[in-house]
């Protein structure tokens, strides 16, 4: 099995589509190519030079993108880059561990340096967020969840990230589930006469309402809602809503979140927190690619000429 094949194959266990990522790698390494080479490294690295490097934590954190950056050497390399995985993904991670190293041709290293680590800083920064929230909440009941608010193309990774981190996902599409939100209930006349149409015309698709007030929740229980998404409501009114709904549907809590009042908010007793912070905001965790000395890296050839 070749190294594409062995990381497409751990991608797809992974719950992702390994197509859709090869073609992302693949427009991704694109950019760096567009004029044709790599330049400076033509310039500087005999074409048969070989490298080890290892890619390294700055700083501690979670780790997410593992498989994506064995992929991108891959594909980089037409398979010419051996990787040895030190880490896995969803793993806390410290400043100076090990996460991954790569040994090849040098000149594919370099090629694939930059587009590995824009992913696997990003990725490893929206499970190092997520990792944060879920602490912040553990010991109730409610779970954090990613939203929409995603990087364009860069959705089923970022989704992947926060499971990572021990989120869980909100819909990938507009056709997993249905949510009807502000506008969808003014365009329709009302909170019930929104969720009504929604269920008459996709009756086995979950639908979740947003509101808000205490009210709108109530009705749209009432009315069958699955799902309500409580947005912008204050501790005493998440209270107030989760007891008079009594379980009869699951309650989110969305809008203004921070961490400072995460534990709060999930101790009043509803089933998800939506973080859209934890995709749109997460700062990357800092990874460095560093290349081995000569005399610890297996198979280099400092000697070898263009």
């Amino acid at each position: 099995m070749t190294a594409a094949v062995s990381a497409r194959a751990r991608l797809a266990a992974a719950g992702l589509d390994d197509e859709q990522v090869t073609r992302l790698v693949d427009a991704a390494l694109a950019e760096d190519l567009a004029g044709g080479q790599d330049v400076t490294s033509v310039a500087t690295v005999p074409a048969r030079a070989e490298a080890t490097a290892r890619f390294v934590a700055r700083a501690d954190g979670v780790v997410a993108g593992l498989d994506v950056v064995e992929l991108v050497l891959a594909r980089a390399s037409d398979g010419r880059l051996r990787c040895r995985a030190l880490a896995r993904d969803g793993e806390s991670v410290t400043a100076g561990q090990a996460l991954l190293e790569a040994a090849g041709p040098a000149r594919d290293l370099l090629l694939a340096e930059r587009t590995a680590l824009n992913l696997l800083c990003h990725l490893s920064g929206v499970a190092t967020l997520t990792r944060a929230w879920v602490d912040a909440v553990a010991g109730t009941e409610a779970q954090v969840r990613d939203t929409r608010k995603t990087t364009p193309l860069l959705r089923a990774l970022e989704k992947y990230a926060v499971r990572c981190g021990g989120g869980v996902n909100h819909r990938m599409s507009l056709a997993d589930a249905a949510l009807v939100k502000d506008n969808h209930v003014a365009a329709a006349g009302g909170v019930v006469a929104a969720f009504r149409r929604v269920r008459e015309s996709f009756p086995d698709v979950a639908v979740e309402v947003e509101v808000d007030t205490v009210a709108d929740a109530v009705d749209a229980v009432e009315a069958g809602a699955d799902l309500v998404l409580l947005d912008n409501f204050g501790l005493d009114d998440l209270v107030s809503t989760v007891r008079l709904v009594d379980g009869r549907a699951r309650l989110e809590a969305s809008g203004g979140l921070t961490l400072a009042d995460a534990a709060a908010v999930a101790g009043s007793g509803v089933d998800y927190l939506a973080v859209g912070g934890l995709t749109h905001s997460a700062p990357v965790l800092d990874v460095g690619l560093d290349f081995l000395p000569p005399d610890t890296a297996k198979g280099a050839d400092d000697a070898a000429g263009d």
